[in-house]
């Protein structure tokens, strides 16, 4: 008889950033998921949010999804566009797939561990698909705009001597020649031949797109991140048509119905899926499919232990994927960990390591595990920067 999901428990954990990433972003939120099965098997997954609505996803994963997932097959291919449809009601994106990810990820952990398998062997399991799983390349990230321009600087100075190949900075300061101070002074640290990628995080309108962009393209920039608000998709279309600058979004685009049509109008170069956000795994790979299709490159969105695995497991036909590293805010980093990471950083080359499922599994006791991981990281590192008032995200 195949195995029925008996029960899916939660747990909400906060935990401090070394890095805040401004005022209103001193920590983040996860809420762990655990699934335990008819035969007794457990997977683990999470949740994520860094500063809004983890009580309320942690709520819909309480009521909602538990009442509707328990006693139904595991399967999380089969469950998940059922769930969906369920919770649609509740709107089609945003919190609600939020909150699917954490029943979605611990179903996919459930999976390997029965099989003691980890998830990136899973997604590669494909006929003549013998080959080992790609390196992806992992590029040095921060949430930095309100760094002042000295440990901006000094943020720089680490990622070059990290040997990262490709960095991301924010952009947006209420005054233009600011920004260009700033990606000025960034480029002169990592030189000429590393990749510059820059992220406003939706600030400007699209004219102020336009006039930034026209200022900051000197600097050779490999992407601008997020320029507009994500889901103006007219405005997209205007600029992709003034800029010379590759687009990047997706972070903030929540299903692949919304997806599908910024890539059919052509207004993303790289698309870059948040797996938690998009509602897990399930969604996750049929974007990055869809991605391909389209002929735009993916590019995982933060969680890099996550990430670096749903990366690693691309078609060997794709190039060296990127993916994220915001400094000092991995799981690893941050000291929450029951076990070593799933991946392992080597520079900027990432491999998967050799576990069942997805390899994540929290501490019983993350505050007092953050808590010692963030003194080892003070006495080891700068002095943070005095924040100013601004909410960001990576």
């Amino acid at each position: 008889m195949t195995a029925r999901l008996e029960s899916l428990t939660t747990r909400l954990i906060r935990v401090p950033l070394h890095r805040p990433w401004g005022p209103d972003v001193t920590s983040i939120a996860i809420v762990e998921t655990t699934v335990r099965d008819t035969d007794g098997a457990q997977g683990f997954g999470f949740s994520w949010t860094p500063s809004i609505g983890a009580e309320a996803a942690q709520a819909l994963l309480d009521h909602d999804i538990a009442r509707f997932a328990v006693g139904r097959e595991t399967d999380p291919e089969a469950l998940w566009p059922e769930l969906w449809a369920h919770l649609h009601e509740a709107g089609s994106g945003g919190l609600t797939t939020i909150a699917m990810a954490g029943l979605d990820l611990a179903l996919w952990d459930l999976a390997g561990r029965r099989t003691d398998r980890p998830l990136t062997a899973m997604l590669r399991d494909a006929p003549g698909d013998d080959e080992a799983p790609s390196e992806p390349e992992v590029y040095g990230s921060g949430v930095n705009l309100h760094y002042p321009l000295p440990e901006l600087v000094a943020q720089a100075e680490r990622w070059v001597s990290a040997d990262f190949q490709a960095v991301k900075m924010k952009v947006g300061s209420p005054e233009l020649a600011d920004d260009v101070a700033r990606v000025r002074a960034v480029r002169e640290v990592i030189g000429p031949d590393r990749r510059l990628m820059i992220d406003a995080n939706q600030r400007w309108d699209l004219d102020r797109a336009v006039r930034a962009l026209d200022a900051l393209a000197e600097f050779d920039l490999r992407w601008i991140e997020e320029p507009l608000r994500a889901d103006d998709l007219p405005a997209h279309e205007t600029l992709r048509a003034r800029t010379s600058v590759p687009i990047a979004l997706g972070e903030n685009v929540h299903t692949r119905y919304r997806v599908e049509e910024f890539l059919r109008a052509g207004v993303v170069d790289v698309l870059q899926p948040n797996a938690v956000r998009v509602g897990g795994v399930t969604p996750f790979q049929q974007i990055a499919a869809l991605a391909r299709t389209h002929d735009v490159e993916v590019a995982p969105h933060l969680l890099l232990e996550l990430s670096g695995q749903l990366a690693a497991a691309f078609p060997p036909t794709v190039s060296r994927p990127l993916v994220e590293a915001v400094e000092d805010a991995g799981f690893a980093h941050l000291g929450i960990l029951a076990d070593p990471s799933p991946v392992v950083v080597d520079g900027d080359r990432m491999h998967v390591t050799d576990h069942p499922g997805l390899g994540l599994r929290f501490t019983p006791d993350p505050a007092r595990a953050a808590a010692t991981a963030t003194s080892t990281s003070a006495s080891a590192s700068t002095p943070e920067p005095t924040p100013t008032p601004r909410t960001d995200t990576p």
